[in-house]
């Protein structure tokens, strides 16, 4: 009986003991934004208790887990994801505070860009190789987690909790196990998604998203870790068979292998969050999809807390958090090196783009200098990697530069249900040593709007960093009648064509983030052919103007608006002061009451302002508001129809830049708008705009359009409109718009569009 009872009180013992030396590793699958579940599933773990001794994961599984493993809490996790940090770098776009106005090229209606590489001595194309640009999410991943790595010494198993997760080599298509080196490089890796992310190289390997041959690692966790209790948690959905239209589907089904998803009974459980309704980029649905993540803990918890009887307890796993965040020094970076560029003076001119002269950088200066050099249209691509220097007790920061291929090609334009319709072709070659310099051209053609131009510009980077350029431009406008139906033009003969041509030399330098002062100077020859009335014979001859020019300009720029073309989010604003110097020209038409070949000069200053701005309002509405005025002492010309074809025009819309509005004309005038936008989905918006012009002196026509009679000051004002439903697509804009004139004869227009209306400059 006594020995019965020691055998008895010996196993309880034992199993005492082993029930508190229970070791559990957590396995966290990928699947996209359905991965916000992860968080809700370690929350709740934490809150009830149940140790977390080893983690892993795939994809999202890998970013949820190792941010996990590098001392992140499930609250400082979701404030991550929720964050709008979050959502530039998961999308790729720049966050306004962040765009770099001063290297932006001068906007151009490109969709799409190839670049152009030599090899076995031919030209051969090479298309993009990701939707997404990565520059965000590398500056990202290393700022969150530089600081981790010196904390573990790059060994994950010395993270606050040990960690791995699953890459694929893109050559073999086989599993890379990271265990060790930089943890942000190791999580970029996992979930490098073919098409959407660009893949990375670790030590020699090409690496894309582990999903492709193990979504789900509970079989090497078991390998390397040896758990008692494997807990797992799949977000994944099943691969479906793909429809004919459905390119990421078809993509998916290609290089997603079968995953077993299986745990055995025996050595843990498996919990799964099955969604509908949400795909791989939908982050928005954080509430939604953390919601459900939550009902699966909690449905699991009491099995969960059945087959682990070990507790943690969370105050104690918060003090083991903060002892390991104690170990990160803060980043202040002193020396860069580059790798990837072989010519000693690029990599001076990309050091010295970053740091300039300083000695010690904040991150936050860093930040503002990296995003600098990547709006640099000379590199592709640079992948920032931070390493802990104990000797001077700073940062390294160490340069992944992809030089960009010298040449590039550019195509885009504009297709419309109106006349509108052009497309667009540019090439340019690019080159850097102490200074860069761009040789571009581009060709605009279409009925409505053709042009061509070439020139070049040379970058210094200097300590103040400035520009000098130089572009010969020819423009032609056709202006035409056109009726209001949607899809069926009754097009009439052009009565307007403008002709400009101008050589352009400008410099500038930049004036903040945003913002850059510019002067030059530009010689203008314009043509223009117009008839005196709007009723006209085909036999008949239009009068001609021409306008030979020389223009001196000073200016400043501010722009963080976040699209060319139908913006969200950002402001701009323009202050420029022209004097224009010139010799206009006139031959009568046979529309014309006059007969006589006329000349005369004229000199005059232009000034004028411009300001638009976007205030949001929650998430879902944005508030804009636009302003523009125009100052000028400039005479008018040999009769009204030539005066309105020199004045400037205000066109706040893009439908509004196609059209030839004399309302919308005037040599001085105040105008401004009011911008509704409601956001229905991140790319997809409703916008309504209304728009005021008001002449300071109008000057109204006689019938036969040769002489004037002047209005008093602000006597008229006139109206325009448009509410558009636009989708930014990764290429350019689509929309449907419907659009309003206070003028005469046509007044309402229904266009649909994709791609962008945009124009090469004019010399005035």
């Amino acid at each position: 009986m006594g020995r019965s009872l020691s055998i008895f009180l010996f196993v309880i013992l034992l199993f005492h003991l082993n029930s508190h030396s229970q070791s559990v590793g957590l396995v966290l699958s990928g699947g996209g934004a359905k991965g916000i579940a992860h968080i809700e599933v370690i929350r709740a773990l934490e809150e009830n208790n149940i140790p977390i001794d080893y983690i892993a994961g795939t994809s999202i599984g890998a970013i949820v887990g190792g941010l996990y493993a590098a001392g992140y809490s499930p609250d400082e996790m979701e404030k991550l994801f929720r964050s709008d940090d979050f959502y530039f770098w998961s999308t790729g776009r720049i966050q306004k505070e962040y765009r770099y106005h001063f290297t932006r090229p001068e906007a151009d209606p490109a969709w799409l860009e190839l670049r152009l590489a030599k090899r076995d001595d031919r030209l051969t194309v090479l298309p993009p190789t990701n939707i997404i640009p990565e520059v965000q999410m590398d500056f990202a991943f290393m700022e969150l987690l530089s600081s981790t790595n010196t904390a573990c010494k790059n060994s994950f198993d010395s993270l606050m909790v040990p960690f791995f997760c699953v890459a694929t080599d893109v050559h073999s298509n086989e599993a890379v196990i990271l265990r060790k080196g930089d943890l942000s490089e190791a999580i970029r890796a996992s979930m490098t998604f073919p098409i959407y992310y660009k893949a990375i190289q670790i030590d020699g390997k090409l690496l894309f998203d582990g999903g492709i041959v193990n979504n789900f690692p509970q079989d090497v966790m078991e390998e390397i870790y040896s758990p008692d209790i494997i807990i797992g948690h799949k977000v994944a959905d099943a691969t479906r068979e793909p429809g004919t239209d459905n390119l990421m589907e078809q993509i998916t089904n290609m290089v997603m292998r079968p995953t077993n998803y299986e745990i055995p009974p025996e050595k843990g459980i498996l919990l799964e969050t099955k969604f509908n309704n949400v795909s791989l980029l939908d982050f928005q649905k954080y509430d939604f999809i953390a919601r459900e993540g939550r009902k699966t803990a909690d449905s699991f918890i009491d099995s969960i807390k059945t087959r682990i009887t070990r507790r943690v307890n969370v105050d104690n796993v918060n003090r083991k958090r903060k002892a390991f965040n104690a170990k990160k020094p803060e980043l202040y970076f002193q020396n860069i090196q580059v790798e990837g560029v072989e010519d000693p003076m690029q990599r001076r001119f990309i050091i010295q783009s970053m740091k300039h002269n300083y000695n010690i950088v904040s991150l936050e200066e860093l930040k503002k200098e990296y995003f600098k050099l990547i709006a640099n249209e000379h590199l592709k691509s640079i992948r920032p990697l931070a390493y802990y220097n104990p000797e001077t007790g700073f940062y390294d920061l160490h340069l992944k530069v992809e030089p960009e291929k010298n040449m590039r090609i550019n195509m885009g334009g504009n297709i419309s249900t109106k006349p509108i319709n052009q497309g667009f072709v540019s090439f340019d070659y690019r080159t850097y040593q102490k200074r860069a310099y761009t040789l571009s051209s581009n060709i605009y053609f279409g009925r409505f709007y053709s042009s061509f131009k070439v020139g070049g510009r040379i970058d210094f980077p200097t300590s103040l960093p400035f520009y000098l350029a130089g572009y010969t431009t020819l423009n032609r406008w056709d202006f035409f009648a056109s009726s209001t139906e949607l899809f069926f033009e009754d097009v009439r003969p052009p009565y307007i064509i403008q002709g400009e041509n101008n050589l352009r030399l400008e410099a500038g330098i930049p004036l903040g983030l945003h913002s850059k002062l510019f002067a030059g100077g530009a010689f203008s020859n314009s043509n223009d052919e117009y008839y005196q009335t709007d009723i006209f014979k085909k036999e008949d001859e239009p009068d001609q103007t021409t306008f030979n020019a020389f223009v001196g300009q000073l200016g400043f720029e501010r722009n963080s608006l976040n699209f060319k073309q139908y913006a969200t989010e950002g402001a701009y604003s323009s202050i420029t002061a022209q004097y224009v110097a010139g010799r206009e020209s006139n031959k009568p038409g046979t529309t014309s009451a006059a007969t006589i070949r006329t000349a005369r000069h004229h000199g005059y200053y232009l000034l004028q302002a411009k300001v638009l701005r976007h205030i949001n309002i929650g998430k879902r509405f944005t508030l804009g508001t636009q302003l523009e005025a125009v100052y000028s002492s400039k005479a008018n010309f040999k009769n009204y129809r030539s005066t309105m074809l020199t004045a400037p025009g205000y066109t706040p819309t893009p439908h509004s830049r196609s059209l030839f509005i004399e309302n919308f004309r005037s040599n001085n005038y105040l105008a401004g708008g009011l911008k509704t936008i409601f956001h229905l989905k991140p790319a997809l918006h409703l916008r309504l705009e209304g728009h005021a012009f008001l002449p300071v002196k109008e000057e109204l026509p006689t019938p036969e359009l040769t002489t004037y009679r002047s209005e008093k000051y602000f006597s008229n004002y006139y109206l325009q409109g448009m509410a558009s439903l636009v989708y930014h697509t990764g290429v350019g804009p689509a929309s449907i718009s419907l659009n309003y004139y206070d003028k005469p004869n046509t007044k309402v227009y229904i266009t649909l569009n994709f791609g962008y209306i945009l124009f090469n400059k004019r010399g005035y």
